[in-house]
């Protein structure tokens, strides 16, 4: 429906229009086909404007009297439920989530007139859906008759700025809302103050607030930074991909202080430099309850670590650290094993993507054993030394709850497995990742034994992808033994792209080992030739399995 369309079916020329409320709880005609819904959506999300201020008066008017003194409460009870079973929903209570259902302009409005229904609503999630654009004013005119509303998630939804708008007007009607998810809608950027101008005046109960890779300007990064102060119980803040509030990171910083609540900071690709991470450092001290920091993919963070592991120690209950592709620099890597031991709480750890840090980090990974509650490690594409893996090595044999291991694209690994293998807690590790470790006959051969022996027992995912060194007899005494892990379900053993080879006579036990494992679903098989006679048996496999395990491959 156009806006023009919309605009004119409201006022009327001839007789008065039942309202599409009124029309809707009445028992109107069901909708078309959904594909001719979103046709009729097309033309209404061109404009990047709300209806103007009169026709969203009359839109309103004509929307609120029915839910009063026209509508059968019965009977809209019922083409509540209907609605909800569309969308496969039994119930909505206290949650509606329509998260990634395809929402036309029609099924807006049916979810708006549906809200007087629910006045326990706490969650709303609209997310991902691409056409709500431009619709938003629909619902939030409905939204004062929710007013217990605690979560409301809006991710790409493709908001215009007459949407983010009149979102922030709406705000002010739910007083006890905890979560705003804004994320993934670029107009958000530069208009940050008029959506969020309710909690500039300190009364609010916002506890999350995401607004990942929504175009912030700078000027939304200085807003931030004024914000926080006032927003007293926050304890989970992402501003992850926006890279213009670089600027006012000190700002930013600034304001962190005043956020002794936080649990969850995420910075992941926002530009952030040696100098402003040092500021960050100095909010640290004010952070005692922060439990994930990402600072991910900032290069020109390298070396703004170096003399600060007082700063970082002082996040004593931290349980994930992210650093990957932060160009970490030997001064970094120096304060990170300083700190490293007095994290005891630490869970996850991401080095990866840090090229320096493979010849400078043995000290480092030798102080992993003093993280009793490390469950995931990733050092991937670190150019690891043999010095440092040996430490790691000797560090992972006394891990007891390690469940996630990344070592890929660390060429020392081939020919050294042995290291490795027999020191793994078997009841704990359930990722390893060796892709294009350089791994050989012989490291093949001796995972098989460690399969054997039990050491591997809980693995789910196991990547050997872009190892085009391991001969037949190693891919052969591999597969007669992968039927043994139990709990397997990705196996990735494609080839890298400069390679293409046929498949062996391991093959046919691989095949066979499939049928061993009840819980395989992915097997990546990409650039490896099947020979044609195993076409039929691999056909056979895919029927019997009815589509559940599925062949990445290069085919016959």
């Amino acid at each position: 429906m156009s806006q023009a369309t919309r605009s004119s079916s409201s006022h009327g020329e001839t007789k008065p229009q039942l309202s599409f409320i009124n029309k809707f709880f009445r028992g109107s005609k069901p909708k078309a086909s959904r594909a001719g819904d979103r046709e009729g959506t097309k033309d209404y999300k061109a404009s990047d404007s709300t209806p103007s201020n009169e026709t969203q008066k009359t839109t309103a008017s004509d929307d609120a009297k029915p839910l009063t003194s026209e509508v059968d409460s019965g009977a809209g009870l019922e083409r509540k439920e209907q609605f909800l079973q569309r969308f496969g929903q039994k119930s909505a209570r206290t949650c509606l989530d329509l998260n990634t259902c395809g929402l036309t302009t029609v099924d807006v409005e049916e979810m708006a007139a549906l809200l007087p229904f629910l006045p326990d609503l706490e969650e709303l999630d609209i997310s991902w859906n691409d056409f709500l654009g431009g619709t938003l004013h629909l619902v939030t005119q409905q939204m004062h008759l929710v007013r217990r509303l605690k979560a409301l998630r809006l991710c790409s939804c493709r908001l215009t700025v007459g949407d983010v708008r009149a979102l922030g007007e709406a705000l002010g009607t739910v007083p006890d809302l905890k979560e705003l998810s804004l994320s993934w809608n670029s107009r958000v950027g530069g208009q940050l103050p008029l959506i969020l101008q309710k909690f500039q005046k300190g009364e609010n109960k916002i506890q999350t607030l995401e607004l990942v890779d929504c175009a912030l300007t700078s000027e939304d990064g200085a807003f931030v930074g004024q914000l926080l102060p006032r927003l007293q119980h926050l304890e989970v803040l992402d501003l992850s991909i926006n890279r213009n509030i670089s600027s006012h990171l000190h700002t930013i910083a600034q304001g962190l202080k005043s956020t002794s609540n936080l649990r969850v900071l995420k910075l992941h690709s926002c530009a952030v430099s040696q100098e402003s991470v040092r500021q960050l450092g100095a909010a640290f001290r004010h952070l005692g309850e922060l439990r994930i920091l990402d600072l991910s993919c900032n290069k020109e963070l390298g070396g703004g670590l170096e003399g600060s592991p007082a700063e970082l120690a002082a996040l004593q209950n931290l349980e994930v650290l992210d650093l990957h592709q932060c160009s970490l620099q030997a001064e970094d890597v120096e304060s990170l094993t300083q700190v490293v031991p007095l994290l005891s709480g630490l869970r996850e750890l991401d080095l990866s993507a840090n090229r320096q840090v493979g010849h400078c980090s043995a000290n480092l990974l030798s102080r992993l054993r003093f993280l009793p509650a490390l469950t995931s490690f990733r050092i991937h594409n670190c150019a690891l030394q043999s010095q440092a893996y040996t430490a790691l090595a000797e560090a992972c044999g006394q891990l007891p709850v390690l469940e996630v291991l990344d070592l890929s694209w660390n060429k020392c690994v081939g020919g050294n497995m042995k290291q490795l293998l027999h020191v793994l807690w078997p009841q704990s590790l359930q990722v390893l990742r060796l892709s294009s470790c350089a791994l050989g006959t012989q490291d093949l051969a001796l995972m098989a034994s460690a399969i054997q022996a039990g050491h591997l027992a809980a693995l789910q995912t196991l990547d050997l992808s872009y190892n085009d060194s391991i001969c037949d007899t190693g891919w052969t005494l591999f597969c007669q033994n992968v039927g043994l892990l139990q709990e397997l379900a990705e196996l990735d053993i494609s080839l890298p792209p400069s390679a293409c080879r046929e498949c062996g006579q391991w093959f046919p036990y691989l095949l066979c080992a499939v049928t061993q494992l009840p819980k395989i679903r992915d097997i990546g098989m990409e650039r490896w030739i099947f020979p044609a006679s195993q076409q039929g048996k691999l056909a056979s496999l895919e029927q019997d399995h009815r589509g559940s395990i599925r062949f990445a491959h290069s085919g016959f």
